[in-house]
């Protein structure tokens, strides 16, 4: 009887399994978390990139949550959600267990993975560690936030580096202690012209991000090598007014818009994507009708 209810639970798993896998919307969140693995993403990232509502996301995820196929954890308000290969392994090991009257070697090449299609040139795929630079007029905060922000959310993936067109003297003293405050290092941050990434000497890129709300005519120059180049508008905290309170809640919220794209961005399988797919999907963090604090 032990060994009948152990068969009965596992054919119940499997249906359960197969079951949250027969719907379209499920499937297409269930491959894009596998393409990240074994990186999260955010509910409503999936529910974005796989164009249905938030709350409909919801229900679809826990659907997959209770088969075993994808994982949850709580980052403060945010629910972010992995892949569990496990459980995936389990479906197969589950159809494959009594192939072939008792014998699965015999039909080992089904569940042997194939070999890949041929692909674009090596060249034209993008691999980590990347260096990326970030410039705005004044190099003296957003580039500078996301220059600091880079190096935590990077996870040695990412080197951040900043520079402007017109560089102040120095950073907006409010941007280095919210930094500092925030458990940033601070020590290397300065304003810097971006001339200096021009030089023969300076790091190649591999990412050029503006952060200016408004180009204002400017024209990047040619900073050498083969970088993707993006958008990213961003309001100026040396314009922003009020009471210091009303301003620090303001900075706060810029470092959450800033952090949240680079999350994003970090959380990009380059692997799989060639970089006029990388550049569409820098421009869609840069939407900023997509990303909110």
């Amino acid at each position: 009887m032990m060994l009948a209810s152990s068969k009965a639970n596992r054919e119940t798993e499997a249906i359960e399994g197969f079951a949250s896998l027969a719907q379209p919307t499920r499937l297409a969140a269930v491959r894009l978390l596998l393409s990240v693995h074994p990186t999260t993403l955010p509910a409503g990232e999936i529910a974005r990139l796989c164009n249905v509502p938030h709350n409909t996301m919801s229900t679809h995820l826990g659907i997959l949550q209770r088969a075993g196929l994808i994982g949850v954890e709580k980052q403060g308000r945010s629910m972010n959600y992995r892949a569990e290969l496990p459980g995936f392994r389990s479906l197969l090991d589950f159809l494959a267990r009594d192939c072939c009257d008792g014998h699965p070697d015999i039909c080992a090449d089904v569940f042997k993975t194939p070999s890949p299609a041929p692909t674009a040139p090596l060249e034209n795929f993008m691999t980590p560690a990347f260096n990326v630079l970030f410039l705005c007029t004044h190099n003296s905060a957003r580039s500078i936030m996301a220059e600091a922000l880079l190096q935590k959310v990077g996870n040695g993936r990412f080197r951040g580096y900043s520079a402007g067109s017109e560089p102040a003297s120095q950073p907006l003293p409010q941007v280095i202690e919210r930094l500092a405050s925030l458990g940033h290092d601070v020590a290397r941050l300065h304003s810097k012209s971006w001339d200096e990434f021009k030089r023969p000497d300076a790091p190649r890129m591999d990412f050029i991000i503006a952060l200016c709300d408004a180009p204002n005519g400017q024209i990047c120059p040619d900073f050498g090598g083969k970088y993707v180049t993006a958008a990213w508008p961003l309001p100026d905290p040396a314009q922003f007014t009020g009471s210091e309170t009303e301003r620090t809640t303001l900075l706060n919220e810029l470092y959450a818009m800033i952090r949240r794209r680079l999350e994003i961005f970090t959380s990009l399988p380059f692997e799989s994507l060639d970089r006029m797919a990388v550049k569409a999907r820098l421009d869609e963090i840069g939407d900023t009708n997509r990303i909110t604090p």
